[in-house]
């Protein structure tokens, strides 16, 4: 049972609501992970549960994106179903077992296995969580949330199972799928929401329902053929190049180029430009015109960086009781993450030298989110402005 309204106002405020904890957890990481990895690749530490290019992909995973999605998801379903927030010392523990699995990807070459279990223990909590939620409130159209999750955990089991990064790779394709699913649900609302505010018309933003099953399917079709390491360059390449077309098509119908002057919304829909140009280069890799993984940069430091950024920032302000908008500073680290997006995707182009490239971008992506660190830490340990519980 989790913690009732009362016993809530009495918590820290990091543990009244679980995207408090779990959002400066995953910027803490994506601060980290990167400059660790090149200076562990530089200095020939030894002490990773994985190889270092194979420890950096999975952190970038396990430990950025994992948390921002726990912190996202346990929040958001409480809305969705009305029910009490995961808190107090059952957050505390799911969050201490998120940082176990951190710890032990980052000092377990002596005991790998054991480090891989406790990794793998925490989407299970998380998906049991928000399905316990969605199955008590009898919303089915949420229960598509619950299924990507154990995909993103049977993925990562793969992995560990095999040692074979293609499952890694798939994670990243899978975590676009993820960017798609959310995405239509908060980017054309939230678009039309404001434009309605501002007296401007709100049809304007076009949702396709049929466009956004289609894009889905050809996504998960990549997620398959990654999974099977099968890239039949016709038609691998042709179902990636329709992936990318679609998401532009639904795009288009949310008309983000009248959201300018919000960074709040133009920044969504530039994490979706991120998301189509990741499948679009998945395409011209299956047809050898593109080094093959420059996609994964695209879909990672792009479309993950800038998505995850872009909803921590919204949420921050939001569920703390804060006007909505764009806090100082916040629109350098948007410039920042793109163009830590930007500088890695040239690297793998080859269009950057090699490691001047990759110290750029660690540079201007551990910026970016050091910059939220400072800017929305302190509204993230301090109670609601509104004087509201949580």
């Amino acid at each position: 049972m989790d913690q009732d309204p009362a016993t809530n106002k009495r918590l820290p405020a990091l543990l009244a609501f679980p995207f408090r904890l779990f959002f400066i957890s995953s910027a803490l990481a994506a601060a980290i992970v990167i400059p660790a990895w090149l200076w562990i690749w530089t200095s020939g530490w030894r002490g990773l549960a994985l190889a270092p290019l194979a420890w950096h992909q999975h952190e970038m995973l396990a430990g950025f994106v994992n948390a921002a999605v726990a912190g996202f998801l346990l929040t958001a379903v409480c809305n969705w179903t009305g029910t009490r927030p995961l808190s107090g010392w059952r957050l505390l523990g799911l969050w201490c077992l998120w940082l176990a699995g951190r710890l032990g990807m980052a000092f377990g070459a002596d005991f790998p296995v054991l480090a891989a279990v406790v990794d793998l223990a925490f989407l299970p909590v998380v998906a049991a969580s928000v399905g316990l939620r969605v199955w008590h409130a009898r919303q089915r159209r949420q229960a598509v949330l619950v299924l990507v999750l154990a995909m993103l955990w049977g993925l990562d089991l793969l992995f560990h199972w095999t040692g074979e990064t293609r499952f890694l790779h798939a994670l990243v394709l899978l975590t676009a799928v993820l960017i798609l699913v959310i995405g239509s649900r908060i980017t054309p609302a939230f678009t039309a929401n404001w434009l309605r505010t501002r007296g401007r018309d709100p049809q304007s933003v076009v949702v396709h329902p049929l466009l956004d099953r289609a894009g889905l399917v050809a996504a998960l079709a990549l997620v398959v053929m990654e999974v099977g390491a099968w890239r039949e360059p016709v038609l691998s390449g042709s179902v990636a190049v329709l992936a990318a077309l679609l998401v532009l098509a639904r795009l288009a119908g949310w008309s983000g180029w009248l959201t300018g002057r919000e960074p709040l919304l133009w920044i969504l829909h530039v994490g979706h430009l991120w998301v189509a140009a990741g499948f679009a280069l998945w395409g011209l890799a299956a047809f050898s015109l593109v080094p093959p993984t420059a996609w994964l940069h695209a879909l990672g430091a792009g479309a993950m960086g800038t998505m995850i950024l872009a909803v921590m920032t919204r949420v921050a302000v939001g569920h703390t009781g804060r006007p909505l908008r764009l806090r100082p500073g916040g629109l350098w680290a948007y410039g920042l993450i793109l163009a830590a997006g930007m500088a890695r995707v040239l690297v793998s182009l080859g269009w950057l030298p090699l490691m001047s490239g990759l110290w750029l971008t660690s540079l201007a992506w551990s910026a970016a989110w050091l910059i939220f660190l400072v800017v929305y830490g302190p509204m993230l340990t301090a109670p609601r402005a509104d004087g509201k519980p949580g």
